[in-house]
């Protein structure tokens, strides 16, 4: 495929979520690895006149790099449908019911799916109770957030007002639900197919936003560690939930072990990271795609959306 079948393609990065940094070095690697395969490919640091400079620019195809806020929740999605300009990645409702974690919970629970017990935590909820409950210890965390930011440990009562009032700062919404020690990893998803799963060691308390992109001393290890078999059923698991968020084209899905083994979902991601310390580019690589062959691929299925065909509005009322 050549670069005439995609056009000119816009590489959206930055925004103003609290990910911005996070999405600037995303974007960068991206737009390097599409120009390195000839595609004529220019980055855009996202603000509000978005859609007038991507109209000025006569952009034919958008590759989604926005973490958080603004991408990750449907907002730059519903622009770019609004454009007519076919983007990478899930669409608007499969990223914004992805980036709620209450939504996205309430969906797997529904669907069957192994979701752990939560609660919306308020100014006014009884510490008690929600112990009694729940048991600790517990993770409290914004509904709304990405890159771990604003999530805390509970080990005690009187640890969990403040940990709400530490999330509540990132979101309206806060939920508290059992903190599992049993292990952390990840399936990537690509086209569909779930990749080689990730075991994410780190050497603090949890897989927070340092732990992320700054710590040195984060292992990831791949092969995983599990048999399999068990490996399969997991990556099984992990399509099923991307699928009915309405999640499409790439991301990642998050699990947490117990200490019987059982696995457990944590959250899906639409838009993952694409830095080095990158957890999506190291699945990929583990089953044989190199960086710039993975942002090609995410790019190339782009090309299967559509936009629907404008109507005249007289006609529409007819």
């Amino acid at each position: 495929m050549s670069r005439v079948d995609f056009g000119r393609v816009a590489v959206l990065m930055g925004g103003w979520s609290s990910e911005r940094e996070v999405s600037l070095n995303s974007g960068a690697a991206v737009l390097e690895a599409l120009q390195r395969k000839g595609v004529d490919a220019h980055g855009i640091d996202v603000g509000p006149d978005i859609a007038q400079r991507l109209r000025k620019g006569e952009f034919q195809h958008a590759f989604v790099m926005l973490h958080g806020r603004g991408g990750e929740d449907g907002v730059i999605q519903g622009v770019l449908e609004s454009l007519g300009i076919p983007y990478t990645g899930s669409g608007v409702m499969g990223s914004a019911l992805s980036m709620d974690k209450v939504k996205s919970k309430q969906i797997w629970q529904a669907a069957g799916l192994p979701s752990l017990p939560f609660e919306l935590l308020q100014a006014d909820s009884d510490p008690a109770g929600v112990i009694e409950r729940l048991g600790l210890p517990l993770a409290v965390k914004p509904a709304q957030e990405g890159s771990s930011i604003g999530i805390s440990k509970v080990m005690q009562p009187d640890q969990l007002l403040p940990a709400w009032r530490e999330a509540a700062l990132h979101d309206a919404q806060v939920i508290v639900e059992p903190w599992l020690d049993g292990g952390e990893y990840t399936a990537a998803i690509l086209n569909d197919q779930a990749l080689p799963l990730i075991r994410i060691e780190v050497a603090g308390e949890f897989y927070d936003y340092h732990a992320k992109y700054q710590a040195q001393d984060t292992l990831y290890h791949c092969p995983c560690g599990l048999s399999a078999e068990r490996e399969r059923e997991i990556q099984q698991i992990a399509l099923q939930a991307f699928r009915a968020v309405g999640a499409t084209g790439w991301g990642r899905v998050d699990f947490l072990l117990d200490e019987r083994g059982a696995a457990w979902l944590v959250e899906s991601n639409t838009l993952p990271g694409m830095t080095g310390h990158s957890l999506v580019p190291m699945a990929a690589q583990a089953a044989g795609i190199e960086f710039d062959e993975l942002v090609w691929r995410i790019l190339t299925d782009s090309l299967v959306y559509r936009p629907a065909e404008k109507m005249d509005v007289h006609q529409a009322r007819q």
